[in-house]
């Protein structure tokens, strides 16, 4: 686990960023690899797409983390608001704000914007398997104590060990990451079914936020519960989870309606 890679002068080259760079460009290059394989000819504005939505993206999570969760700190440490290398980086604020600069592209260049989200359903998680292990480099979105010798054991430097010194930590982000992967592979296998236009996303979203609900009991920063409840991140994923089953039965039943009436 090494937070900095190597130093050029002063600077350091963190581990963090570029892992981060590299789930964007691969992000990006499944996605134009599955637009290619439609044959709409979409792959063109892909590239495009893909670094407006990963830069968006990063703001928004991080944007996300600091008036959500954070505020009480950042709010007197404004000069703090972009060191990412901190920790404070949440995938629901990523995926909104890139969601809506990429519904902004498509509409800009009349683009089929529920065929493009469905497209990009796959590669976005792909990138949050490979931003998990960014986490996991950087000693953030670390795991609670396990209570026993079996865990992972923080370098100092960290906020794992500023937070919980040398005790051995669930690896909540590797395994997020590993089920992100599942998730890639199902989404993959979805897409070869007759399903309706607007599907795959729905089906990213609700296996994602089932994947996070259950992964939030063993995480170990914000473990603050809202509303007495669940922790910020399983309401969240409560709420997408619920808003995208209905789109995912919603959509299904339109599209059975639209087969009768043609039939």
């Amino acid at each position: 686990m090494h937070q900095y890679l190597f130093f050029i002068g002063d600077f350091p080259i963190r581990a963090y960023g570029l892992v981060l760079s590299l789930s964007i460009i691969l992000a990006t290059g499944v996605g134009f690899f599955l637009a290619k394989a439609d044959g709409r000819g979409d792959e063109k504005y892909v590239v495009d797409l893909g670094i407006y939505c990963g830069v968006a993206g990063l703001i928004g999570a991080r944007l996300w983390d600091v008036f959500f969760f954070d505020w009480s700190y950042y709010h007197n440490h404004l000069t703090e608001l972009f060191n990412v290398w901190q920790g404070g980086m949440a995938i629901q604020g990523g995926v909104v704000l890139g969601v809506l600069t990429g519904v902004w592209y498509c509409h800009h260049h009349h683009l089929d914007i529920v065929h493009l989200m469905d497209v990009f359903a796959p590669a976005i998680i792909l990138g949050q398997a490979l931003g998990r292990c960014a986490n996991l480099l950087n000693g953030d979105a670390f795991g609670a104590p396990t209570g026993s010798a079996f865990g992972i054991v923080y370098p100092s430097t960290t906020l794992a060990y500023h937070t919980y010194g040398n005790q051995p930590l669930w690896p909540a982000e590797v395994w997020e990451g590993q089920l992100d992967v599942v998730i890639f592979a199902l989404l993959l296998l979805y897409r070869t079914t007759n399903h309706a236009k607007g599907q795959c996303f729905a089906l990213y979203v609700m296996l994602y936020s089932l994947a996070r609900f259950f992964l939030e009991y063993l995480r170990g920063d914000y473990t603050a519960p809202v509303l007495g409840l669940f922790h910020s991140a399983q309401m969240t994923s409560v709420v997408g989870f619920v808003i995208a089953a209905a789109f995912f039965v919603g959509l299904a039943i339109k599209n059975r309606h639209s087969k009768n009436a043609t039939s």
